[in-house]
C-alpha cells in the first residue's frame, strides 16, 4: 500500500509537473534577457550622445572659430571636424562659389594672397592661380590644385561654407593692379625726413672740422679749446650722416627691385597678354580666361 504522505515522482510539492516547472523557470529568464538587452541598447545610445556632446564642448574650448585659420585646420582631427560642423548647415553650390570669390578677392586686395581669381559659370567653378600654383574650387566644396595658392584657398573654402562666417560684400573685381601702374615704392615722406636729418648732421660735422682747423691756426679759440674734441665730434657727425644717406639709398633701391619683381609676377599670370601659366590645367569647355569663359569679369577683364 502506498504511503498517503508520499509525493508522486511526477509532481512537486505545489502540484506542478516537471514540464511546468521548466516552463516557469524559462519564461522569466527570457523576459529578463530581453529587458536587459533593451536597457543595454538604450545605455549605449545615451553614452554615444554624451561622448559627442563632450567632444563638441572640448572642440569649442580648444579652437577660436572667430579667428579660425589654416593652422587650426591642420591641427583639427576628422572626429573634431564632424562634431564642430553640421553637414546640413554647410553652404554649397553657386552660393559657396560666390562667397569664395568675394573672400579671395578681398584677401588679394589686402595683399594677404597673391593670385588671379576667375569666377566661371559654365561649368560653375572658381579658378585661382599665380606664378607658383593654382586651385580650382567646385560647387560641392572640393578642391584641386597645387602650390601656395592651394594652401591659401583651403581655409577660405572651409570658412565660406559656414553660414556663421561673414564674407565681405563690396570687393573690387580687379584687386590686382596692371604691371605698369605699380609704383616704384612708398614712404617718400620718411625718406625725405631721413635725408634732411642726414644733411643737418653733415653740415654740423663739417662746421666742427672747420672749427678745429681754425683753432689750430689760432684764428678762433684760446688755449682751453680742445682741438681733438672738435675733430672727433665732427667726424662722428659726418659718419652718422653718411649712414643715413646710405640707408635712404638702399631703401629706394630695394623698393625699385621689389616693384620690378612684382611687375614680373603680374606679367607671369597674364595680366598683360591674358595667357595663363603653363601648369594651370585646361578648363573645358572654355579656357580663354576672358568674358566668354566666365559670366563675370576677372582681374584681366
Amino acid at each position: 500500500m502506498a504511503d498517503p504522505d508520499s509525493t508522486s515522482p511526477t509532481e512537486d510539492e505545489r502540484g506542478n509537473t516537471p514540464a511546468d516547472a521548466v516552463a516557469a523557470e524559462t519564461e522569466p529568464g527570457e523576459h529578463g534577457a530581453k529587458d536587459d538587452g533593451g536597457e543595454t541598447a538604450d545605455d549605449g545610445e545615451s553614452g554615444e550622445e554624451l561622448d559627442t556632446e563632450a567632444l563638441r564642448k572640448q572642440v569649442e574650448e580648444k579652437y577660436d572659430f572667430d579667428n579660425f585659420g589654416p593652422a587650426d585646420m591642420a591641427e583639427m582631427t576628422a572626429e573634431e571636424w564632424d562634431v564642430a560642423f553640421d553637414e546640413d548647415s554647410w553652404i554649397t553650390g553657386d552660393d559657396l562659389l560666390d562667397r569664395v570669390t568675394r573672400d579671395l578677392r578681398n584677401r588679394v586686395a589686402n595683399r594677404d594672397v597673391f593670385a588671379r581669381i576667375e569666377r566661371h559659370r559654365d561649368p560653375p567653378r572658381v579658378l585661382a592661380y599665380s606664378d607658383e600654383g593654382y586651385a580650382v574650387v567646385y560647387p560641392d566644396g572640393s578642391l584641386e590644385g597645387e602650390g601656395t595658392v592651394m594652401r591659401d584657398v583651403k581655409p577660405t573654402v572651409a570658412l565660406c561654407s559656414m553660414d556663421s562666417y561673414d564674407v565681405p560684400e563690396n570687393v573690387p573685381d580687379r584687386p590686382l593692379p596692371e604691371p605698369e601702374s605699380v609704383p616704384e615704392g612708398g614712404g617718400e615722406l620718411g625718406n625725405w625726413m631721413l635725408q634732411a636729418i642726414a644733411g643737418a648732421q653733415l653740415l654740423a660735422g663739417i662746421a666742427l672740422l672747420g672749427g678745429a682747423v681754425l683753432a689750430t691756426a689760432g684764428v678762433i679759440g684760446n688755449r682751453g679749446t680742445s682741438i681733438a674734441l672738435l675733430v672727433v665730434a665732427g667726424a662722428a657727425f659726418i659718419g652718422v650722416s653718411l649712414v643715413l644717406f646710405f640707408t635712404v639709398a638702399n631703401a629706394r633701391l630695394s623698393d625699385t627691385f621689389r616693384a620690378e619683381e612684382y611687375r614680373d609676377r603680374l606679367r607671369a599670370i597674364g595680366l598683360e597678354d591674358g595667357e595663363r601659366p603653363e601648369f594651370v590645367p585646361e578648363l573645358d569647355p572654355q579656357n580663354s580666361g576672358s568674358e566668354d569663359g566666365a559670366a563675370e569679369t576677372d582681374e584681366a577683364g
